[in-house]
């Protein structure tokens, strides 16, 4: 009759759970980064609408001739357009 001296190997599973456990933490930081931006791209977008609803300097938000010329007129410097470029 032999004797059996082995050990029974036993199987560690340690390595499989880590990679599960780091997997789950990419998953949710890459949910959290993308909420994070499109929270982001919505408060921009608000504040971009809100600015294009604000006329600068109380010019009318009309596109008609008769309305850009009085614009100009009443408001712009014209004169001064080209100082930047000299």
């Amino acid at each position: 009759m032999e004797i059996n001296n082995e050990v029974p190997k036993q199987k560690s599973n340690g390595a499989l759970i880590g990679s599960i456990i780091i997997i789950i933490i990419l998953i949710i930081g890459g949910i959290y980064l993308a909420q994070n931006k499109i929270k982001e791209a919505k408060e921009q977008e608000k504040i971009n609408a809100e600015q294009a609803i604000i006329p600068a300097n109380n010019l009318s938000i009309s596109d008609e001739f008769g309305d850009i010329e009085k614009d100009l007129n009443n408001n712009a410097d014209v004169n001064s357009l080209d100082q930047g470029l000299e």
